[in-house]
């Protein structure tokens, strides 16, 4: 059949993507389980992505969107550029994620806090069996391997750690956060919600999401995604050609990633520095103490044991799948 004639259900069947309804199911829920990790700062969807195996999928979805893609959309061959892009996946990605952010959002902030040790227990788990999981994928594992897991650990840990500062709010400041946020987003170990809070414009994004229709907030919010579209164009694209062409060396350096992340996610804290924005109080500066040796440990390993055990039983599912 010619290209012309081709229908939307023909274009929309030959991107790549779930063939059946378990399988669009089964990334539904890999989607959802990516938007409840994406919306803790602190924690990578991305993470989530690599230990149920869909990460390359992912990276070759949003680069789908090529120059193939554009001339067809601008050519009008619509059904062309339907098959091109990897829709199918993307949907029942999306679908899992935006139901995860809806329906959780509120859930993981009375969590956050009013139980801040047993939540942050629970993903520090689930971070420290991604460690393994992920990087039992660095094949060979030598010497090379070996320090691009300690430079991508030292970067990370170094990155988690600084302080949020304040920031401009014109209109370049809030493109660049959208395609620094973006691309957090993808990578694991770092969350574009952290590095939003890590630029100082986690409360102000947050702010127009809340009320989008105020004054000016619909152009922060398309300066934002502007930014965001270029940023995982560009940047997918990069870590595509980085995956095939030195795939262990940047799992070992992502491996590392998610090992600084720790000290993020370390559940017990002291806060050495806090302001109130907007009535709320918000921390910039803390650090990691030892728990006490009282009975909210055990709960807390306990939730460590099961966060850890959620991720190796997730694992094992979709490796037989």
């Amino acid at each position: 059949m010619s290209r012309n004639k081709t229908t939307w259900t023909e274009a929309f069947m030959a991107s790549p993507g779930p063939r059946d309804l378990k399988g669009a199911a089964l990334l539904c829920v890999k989607g959802f389980c990516m938007g409840g990790a994406d919306i803790i700062p602190g924690v990578s969807g991305g993470t989530i992505a690599f230990i149920t195996g869909i990460y390359g999928q992912l990276v070759d979805a949003i680069r789908s969107f090529d120059m193939t893609f554009a001339r067809r959309l601008f050519s009008f061959d619509l059904t062309g550029a339907l098959a091109e892009a990897h829709l199918r996946f993307l949907v029942c990605l999306l679908l899992g994620i935006l139901t995860a952010v809806v329906s959780m959002a509120r859930v993981m902030h009375y969590l956050l806090n009013n139980h801040p040790v047993e939540i942050w227990s629970l993903f520090f788990g689930l971070i420290l069996a991604s460690i393994y999981v992920v990087g039992r994928e660095i094949k060979p594992f030598n010497a090379v391997n070996g320090m691009c897991i300690v430079l991508g650990a030292l970067f990370s840990y170094w990155l988690v750690g600084i302080i949020p500062v304040t920031t401009p709010e014109n209109t370049g400041f809030i493109f660049l956060c959208g395609a620094i946020a973006i691309c957090a987003m993808i990578l694991p170990g770092i969350s574009g919600a952290f590095l939003l809070l890590m630029l100082g414009k986690y409360e102000y994004i947050t702010g127009t999401l809340k009320a989008p229709f105020a004054d000016g907030n619909l152009l922060i919010l398309g300066t934002f995604v502007a930014g965001a579209a270029v940023g995982i164009v560009v940047f997918s694209r990069l870590l595509h050609y980085l995956l095939h062409r030195w795939h262990a060396a940047t799992v070992a350096v992502l491996t590392g990633f998610m090992a600084g992340a720790l000290r993020k996610v370390w559940p017990w804290k002291e806060v050495l520095e806090s302001v109130v924005i907007r009535g709320k109080l918000h921390v910039l500066r803390e650090q990691n103490i030892l728990p006490h040796m009282d009975a909210n440990l055990l709960v807390a390993a306990s939730l460590v044991l099961a966060g850890a055990a959620a991720v190796l039983l997730l694992d094992r599912v979709s490796r037989k799948s």
